[in-house]
């Protein structure tokens, strides 16, 4: 770790976030679109994944990642919809309803209503 709190905070997110995918399996890839919804810094993505393996919330082997189901997000008590001006953190669009998951570690969005569900596993 690197001892800032700000980056503890990010990569408890990060790690939240890994927690709640609802995919059987994910390409590399796929799992850094989701990472990089909390953050683009390759070092705090890579101590994520990292973390994330030491602490047996995924697995990782030749390029697939597999999540080790723990708890799914739950739609009605864990996302908050909002209404605004927003940019979605996956895909950058311009939207009016947020989507906003509940986590442990604070609240992460704006997502758009496909994206908040090609995060979590849900499409």
């Amino acid at each position: 770790m690197r001892g800032d709190s700000d980056d503890e905070d990010i990569i408890e997110l990060g790690l939240q976030l890994l927690e709640r995918l609802e995919h059987a399996e994910l390409t590399l890839a796929e799992t850094m679109d989701r990472i990089e919804t909390v953050t683009t810094d390759p070092a705090l993505v890579r101590e994520i994944l990292d973390t994330a393996e030491m602490r047996g919330i995924i697995e990782r082997e030749d390029g697939v990642v597999r999540p080790n189901r723990s708890s799914f997000l739950s739609f009605e008590a864990e996302v908050v919809t909002k209404e605004g001006e927003f940019t979605c953190r996956r895909c950058g669009a311009s939207i009016s309803t947020g989507y906003f998951m509940n986590l442990e570690a604070g609240e992460h969005g704006p997502f758009g209503s496909s994206c908040i569900r090609k995060v979590t596993g849900r499409e």
